[in-house]
């Protein structure tokens, strides 16, 4: 690992600069095309596997480069059939990463931050420091490794990304929009872009870089109140970025895109469950083609947070479609195993360790 660390990583280089690369060293530049295709392609994590190169040249890329995979250190399966995977970093650092199996889907639910910066009250994730951005190559692998377990243990491919494990993705743009363009390039995982979904807890600058950046993917914002007093308590990036600011950014985005967005809700128990709640939410509605997803909250040691009843979640979603809202009400998936929307943490105990 230490070797590791002063070798450049292969993946954090374009396709022009491994070809420079190579011509450095000697070897020919026609040979970066097979490499990359290797690396993005099929998802080689070793020089070894690169078959049409020759010994030599393989020997002189592991001089010079590392390929620092992702792997998996321990995986649990929900009894509704979720797999919660905690994953080693390069560097030592663990993330987790969640494939959640449907009828008609396979998603895979991707971290893009060691930790977390934001401090949302609901989230256990907001409850670790943000140690760093993950590199794009290594959310490219969660997607890949994922991918994998979809293959294994349901024999069905993945059909959908969802960016909503630990982490704001628009707070690692760069690394973000790089792995976006690595699963969806024909030289990469060729995957569609509208099976790509982003969500953010609320960053007004950057939520309009997506609109001037033209994305194709699906953006979908954290809300949980449409009332910037409520939302200042639960969520503090909302302090810097007011629903006033994030409206306009919104309009801007879709603008730029015609893309619509869609606002994920959590209806907490005694919070934000009122018939005023659900009128402040329309009215935001309105600002740009939105849908509604109701989300239901998933308890955390470290919150006293309660999800409303059931019959107060459908009279609050009843209402939004009353207003010609188009409002889905979703249920957690992986919760006996921490792995439901706002549970990812890393925890460590004797039981996360690396099974032998």
């Amino acid at each position: 690992m230490e070797n590791a660390t002063k070798l450049v990583d292969i993946r954090s280089l374009s396709l022009d600069q491994i070809k420079t690369a190579l011509v450095e060293a000697g070897e020919q530049g026609f040979r970066a095309k097979q490499i990359y295709e290797w690396l993005w392609q099929k998802s080689a994590t070793d020089f070894d596997q690169m078959s049409n190169l020759s010994k030599s040249l393989r020997e002189n890329l592991k001089s010079r480069f590392s390929i620092n995979a992702v792997q998996v250190r321990q995986s649990q399966i929900s009894s509704d059939r979720t797999i919660k995977s905690s994953f080693t970093l390069y560097d030592g650092n663990v993330i987790e990463g969640v494939l959640i199996p449907a009828e008609d889907r396979m998603t895979a639910c991707v971290s893009s931050q060691v930790g977390c910066s934001l401090t949302c009250k609901f989230c256990a994730t907001g409850y670790m420091d943000r140690k760093r951005n993950l590199n794009a190559d290594e959310i490219y692998d969660q997607v890949v490794l994922i991918s994998k377990q979809a293959e294994e243990q349901y024999g069905h491919p993945l059909t959908n990304i969802v960016y909503m494990g630990m982490g704001e993705p628009l707070l690692n743009y760069s690394n973000m929009m790089k792995s976006v363009d690595r699963i969806t390039s024909a030289d990469g995982l060729n995957m569609a872009a509208k099976r790509i979904t982003v969500s953010t807890a609320g960053i007004a600058k950057m939520i309009k870089k997506l609109g001037d950046d033209q994305v194709r993917f699906n953006l979908a914002l954290s809300l949980h109140a449409a009332n910037d007093t409520k939302r200042n308590e639960i969520m503090p990036i909302n302090e810097q970025n007011s629903l006033k600011a994030l409206a306009e950014a919104l309009k801007y985005f879709y603008a730029k895109t015609k893309s619509p967005i869609t606002f994920e809700y959590i209806v907490f128990d005694n919070f934000n469950d009122e018939l005023e709640d659900a009128r402040e939410l329309a009215r935001f509605c309105k600002h740009v083609p939105c849908k509604v997803n109701i989300i239901e909250y998933n308890p955390i040691s470290l919150a006293d947070f309660v999800n409303a009843e059931a019959d107060k979640i459908e009279q609050f979603a009843s209402y939004l479609r009353s207003q010609g809202i188009t409002t889905n009400v979703r249920r957690s998936r992986g919760k006996d195993i921490d792995a439901a929307c706002g549970q990812l943490a890393i925890k460590e105990k004797e039981s996360d360790k690396v099974e032998a």
